[in-house]
């Protein structure tokens, strides 16, 4: 059975693996990422590579790259966590592999691992939205995935849903992500807790006391033990993916959504309420079916999964 690996390079870690045709990973590997240095991170990509090449017979290597690929595959223009601009990734890591490379974007990645062998089997509209720290997304119609005229497309997370609202990473205002993800859970959960801070108990002593200490896990384990300012953040959030997954339904009409990234891994606290959302805001929606929303099964492995299987399609 033919092998590749598949990396997920992030801003904090390098996750590489041997995968097969079924999507199952034989091996796999982490490293640090030094995200100031372009070629130190292509030498830590190829050092992986090389490592677990010399163990397995692989026939290629497919990249997941936290940032914007271009339609060519092979060059990161720009990456909101790692110093890569106009980045050659893709000559780069060839060079030093000998092996046929691949660059894809992280979350293109993960929706097509997902679509090939987690929550989108058998599905053949799948909208992919990964909720951490920002929001990315994929989009895997009639079973191509969906990059754009540029290699730069689904980038839905920097939606504007808010006009002149807050400021994005991206420079803009009022982006999707400022409202849906990982960070945004954190600001709400903050603002709650300031307004309120005998409703926001337990979470403030998980924080130490401190409202500006309050992180995502504080927040998390705060709203499985009942506490009420948690609970509320998390609801916020659900209410803002709801919406924002209702605008994609009327652009885009998928057969399902997949929700992964990091703040899926308490998916059992916030789905239920971002599906009622989603349903209240679709239009139309007495007169339409309504697209599934499914956790993804994959987990932290789907965008180095994803990536391995796309190696497989130059």
């Amino acid at each position: 059975m033919a092998l590749t690996i598949g990396v997920d390079v992030g801003g904090t870690k390098i996750a590489a693996g041997v995968v097969d045709e079924d999507g199952h990973i034989v091996e796999n590997l982490l490293r640090p990422t030094p995200a100031d240095s372009p070629d130190e991170v292509a030498e830590t990509i190829a050092e992986a590579v090389l490592e677990l090449a010399g163990r397995h017979d692989v026939e290629a290597v497919g990249l997941g790259a936290a940032g914007f690929v271009d339609e060519t595959r092979s060059i990161v223009r720009f990456a909101p966590n790692l110093a890569w601009r106009e980045e050659p990734l893709q000559k780069k890591v060839a060079e030093r592999v000998n092996l046929p490379v691949v660059v894809e974007n992280d979350a293109n990645a993960m929706a097509w691992g997902e679509y090939r062998f987690g929550a989108g089997r058998g599905e053949s509209h799948v909208v992919c939205v990964t909720v951490g720290t920002g929001i990315g997304g994929g989009l895997v119609f009639g079973g191509t995935l969906f990059r754009g005229r540029w290699g730069m497309g689904a980038e839905m997370g920097h939606m504007q849903v808010v006009p002149k609202g807050r400021l994005c990473g991206c420079g803009n205002l009022g982006c999707w992500e400022q409202y849906a993800s990982g960070n945004a859970l954190v600001h709400e959960a903050r603002v709650v807790a300031a307004a309120g801070p005998d409703r926001a108990a337990r979470m403030l002593e998980l924080a130490g006391g401190s409202v500006s200490d309050i992180e995502g896990e504080h927040v998390t384990q705060a709203a499985r033990e009942g506490d009420p300012a948690a609970l509320a953040a998390f609801a916020t959030m659900a209410e803002w993916l709801g919406q924002g997954m209702a605008d994609l339904a009327a652009v885009l009409d998928p057969g399902c959504f997949i929700l992964g990234g990091g703040v899926s891994r308490a998916a059992d606290l916030w789905i239920e309420q971002a599906r009622t959302a989603f349903i209240r805001a679709l239009t139309a929606r007495e007169h339409r079916p309504h697209a599934d929303i499914r956790p993804a099964e994959l987990g932290p492995s789907a965008g180095l999964v994803g990536a391995a299987d796309l190696a497989r399609h130059p």
